[in-house]
């Protein structure tokens, strides 16, 4: 299965630069907006899209004309700023279905569309190496939303465990159950021992996140 983000980059492979075009951007610098623009949206269109299917591009636009009207209140680095944007995207995405009253539908990503997990999180990744990238995204799918998104925010956005809990405003505790129920679901499709794919610490349940 394809690893990587923009260009087959990992996120935290361009967190220094995102993070300079981040502060010119604050000082009025347009270009360097285009740049953050350009290293942030492919992976959160793809999350998007898992959210809300066909309308993730109108969803990005509103999200983005809030980036763009809030970004003088943004603290922080690159990685900061994925977890803010991302945050913003989801709330946007929900909204969207509260209006469709619509549960997140699946829709057809590319095969590069996931990225390997940063960390300690790499399990998630290793429980896909038998299939690909498209019938992992099709079995995320599946999964209970919380349980998807937590796990999207991951290896789309490329975010760590405190900060997915940040942006889905779940103790982390919660987000580790739903990752932790998640891949052992996924296991348990693939047929594989999920022994092998969650026996990490971080992944223990430690509250309900379904």
């Amino acid at each position: 299965m394809a690893k990587g983000g923009d260009g087959g980059r990992k996120p935290e492979a361009y967190d220094d630069e995102l993070g300079e075009a981040v502060a010119r951007a604050q000082s009025g610098d347009e270009a360097a907006f285009s740049t953050a623009y350009q290293l942030v949206q492919p992976p959160l269109l793809r999350f998007l899209r898992g959210m809300v299917g066909e309308d993730a591009e109108d969803v990005a636009s509103d999200a983005w004309l809030e980036i763009a009207r809030d970004l003088s209140r943004f603290r922080g680095d690159g990685a900061g700023f994925r977890a803010w944007t991302a945050t913003i995207a989801r709330h946007r995405a929900l909204d969207h279905l509260r209006r469709l009253k619509s549960r997140p539908r699946p829709a057809h990503l590319e095969h590069d569309d996931l990225v390997g997990l940063p960390g300690h999180q790499d399990t998630a990744s290793e429980a896909f190496e038998r299939l690909s990238t498209e019938r992992a995204l099709a079995l995320i799918y599946t999964l209970p939303r919380q349980q998807a998104e937590a796990i999207l925010l991951q290896t789309v956005i490329g975010l760590d465990g405190p900060s997915v809990a940040r942006v889905m405003g779940k103790r982390p505790g919660a987000v580790r159950s739903a990752v932790h129920r998640g891949l052992k679901r996924l296991a348990r499709q693939l047929s594989v021992p999920s022994s092998e794919h969650v026996t990490n610490s971080d992944s223990r349940p430690l509250g309900d996140a379904r």
